[in-house]
C-alpha cells in the first residue's frame, strides 16, 4: 500500500514522498489505519521493518488533527520512551524528518549527558517528547515536565525495556499520564512480563504481529575482525584494496563517523562518499545516485540515512561501529547478497563493542567467524581466531598504502532502478 493511501495529513505524505518512500512496509501498512483512529495498539515487529513510522506518523498525524484545548506551554502533547539513548535520537530524528512541513516541537531527554539543554528545551515547549524512562523521571519529580496534558503514549521496545529494568520507572510514569489518552505499545516479543504490562496501560487494544527477520541469508559470507578503534580506518583501507569489491555500504554510529571514515579514505585514494541527516535531501539523493553508477563505489552511511536504500551489486557491507540493536546489524548486511547474488559482510569489534557482538551472535545462533589481518587485528577473547576466505597476510595488509587507487574495482552493468523505499 502507498502512503498517500493511507489516510496521512498531506504535510506528511509530501514528507515521505520528499525523501523518496512511496510504499508501505507491512508493520506500517498495518499499524497506520489503526493508529490513525484513535484505537490503543499493540504492535509486534523487530527493528529494521520501518516500526518508527509505523507509530511516529500517525501520531503527528493525530497532533495535527487534535481538537483538545492546548494545555500549558510546558505540557508535553505525545511521549515516546525508548530504552536506549542511541534509539531515542533516532526517533527524534525520524520525527524531525517526517514532520518538517508542520510546526510542530520534538525533544529529546536522555541520561548520560547534562540536564541543563533538555530542561531549557522542554521549558521552551514542545509537542512530542522522546525520553528513555530513568531521565524522564528524573526531570519530572524535579518539576520541570508536565505529563498531564499527554494525548499519545509510545512505548517503544517494550520487553528490551522491560530487560534492562525499566519497569518501576514506566509503572510511575503511567500512573501520572490522563487516563483518556491512545497508548502504542511496540515489542520484538510478547512475554509474560509484556503481556503483563500491556493488560495494566491498553484499553482493549488492535494487535498487529509481522513475522520476524529471517536472521540471514547463506549467500552472504559473515566475519568479525578483532581489532582497536584507532586501528579500524586502516584495516577499513586494507580490506578495500586487496578484496574485490564492486559496491560496497559502509555503516558508522554517528554523522560524524560516517564524515570522517570518508574523508580518510579519500586521503589514501579511495572514492568515498558519506550520507546522514545533516545533508541536504538533495545532496544525498545525488551521492546514492552516483552510488548506483560506482561512482564512487564505497558510501559511508548511518541507519537513518541509509533506510530505503535499495541498490543492486553492493558486493561488501562493512560494519565499522557495531549497531547497538543486533536486528540492525540483520538489516544491513541484507544490502548484499541478494537476488541470488553472493555478498560479504565483515563486522569491526574493538574492546567496547564485544557487549553488542555477543547480543548479534545470541541472535544468529552462531558465533561469527573471526578473520585476521597480521599487524591489526587481534584474536578473539573467548575462542580461538577462525582463519577465512578474508584472512590477508602482512603483505596484503602493507599494501593500502601503496596501491594504486585505480585498481579498487568498479560496478559492472546498470542499477536497478531503486523503485519503492520505505522508512525506518
Amino acid at each position: 500500500m502507498r502512503f498517500s493511501e493511507l489516510g496521512l495529513s498531506e504535510p506528511l505524505v509530501r514528507a515521505v514522498t520528499a525523501e523518496g518512500y512511496d510504499t508501505a512496509t507491512p508493520i506500517q501498512a498495518a499499524a497506520i489505519p489503526i493508529a490513525l483512529s484513535g484505537r490503543d495498539l499493540i504492535g509486534l515487529a523487530q527493528t529494521g521493518t520501518g516500526k518508527t513510522a509505523a507509530f511516529a506518523l500517525p501520531l503527528l498525524h493525530r497532533l495535527l488533527q487534535s481538537t483538545q484545548p492546548r494545555g500549558p506551554k510546558t505540557a508535553i502533547r505525545a511521549l515516546i520512551l525508548s530504552p536506549t539513548r542511541e534509539l531515542a535520537q533516532q526517533i527524534a530524528e525520524s520525527l524531525a524528518v517526517y514532520g518538517r512541513h508542520t510546526e510542530l516541537r520534538s525533544t529529546v531527554v536522555v541520561g548520560g549527558v547534562g540536564m541543563g539543554p533538555q530542561i531549557r528545551a522542554v521549558t521552551r515547549g514542545v509537542d512530542v517528547l522522546v525520553a528513555t524512562p530513568g531521565r524522564l523521571e528524573d526531570l519530572r519529580q524535579q518539576g520541570h515536565i508536565d505529563l498531564r496534558a499527554v494525548e499519545i503514549f509510545v512505548l517503544d521496545e517494550a520487553d528490551r525495556m522491560l530487560d534492562v529494568g525499566f519497569l518501576p520507572d514506566i509503572q510511575r510514569i503511567t500512573k501520572v499520564l490522563p487516563a483518556h489518552r491512545q497508548t502504542l505499545l511496540i515489542s520484538a516479543t510478547m512475554p509474560a512480563a509484556v503481556r503483563n504490562l500491556a493488560d495494566g496501560i491498553l484499553r482493549h487494544p488492535a494487535r498487529v504481529e509481522i513475522a520476524p527477520v529471517q536472521a540471514t541469508t547463506e549467500l552472504i559470507t559473515q566475519s568479525v575482525c578483532f581489532v582497536p578503534k584507532p586501528d579500524k580506518a586502516r584495516l577499513l583501507a586494507t580490506l578495500l584494496k586487496t578484496q574485490p569489491v564492486t559496491r560496497a555500504i559502509v555503516f558508522t554510529r554517528t554523522k560524524r563517523g560516517a564524515d570522517r571514515v570518508a574523508e580518510q579514505l579519500g586521503k589514501i585514494g579511495i572514492r568515498a562518499e558519506a550520507i546522514h541527516g545533516n545533508k541536504s535531501q538533495g545532496a544525498r539523493q545525488r551521492s546514492l545516485a552516483q552510488f548506483r553508477a560506482a561512482r564512487p563505489p564505497v558510501l559511508v552511511a548511518t541507519d537513518l540515512a541509509a533506510r530505503g536504500l535499495d541498490v543492486d551489486g553492493i558486493s561488501h557491507v562493512v560494519n565499522f561501529d557495531l549497531p547497538h540493536e543486533p536486528e540492525v546489524y540483520v538489516h544491513r548486511i541484507g544490502r548484499t547478497g541478494r537476488a541470488g547474488a553472493t555478498g560479504v559482510a565483515v563486522a569491526f569489534c574493538d574492546e567496547t563493542e564485544r557487549n553488542l557482538l555477543r547480543a548479534i551472535e545470541r541472535l544468529l545462533k552462531r558465533p561469527l567467524p573471526t578473520d585476521r589481518v597480521d599487524g591489526l587485528t587481534q584474536e578473539r577473547s573467548r575462542a580461538p581466531a577462525d582463519r577465512s576466505p578474508l584472512t590477508l597476510s602482512g603483505d596484503a595488509a602493507r599494501q593500502h598504502n601503496s596501491k594504486p587507487a585505480h585498481q579498487f574495482r568498479r560496478g559492472h552493468g546498470v542499477a536497478r532502478s531503486p523503485g519503492s523505499r520505505r522508512p525506518r
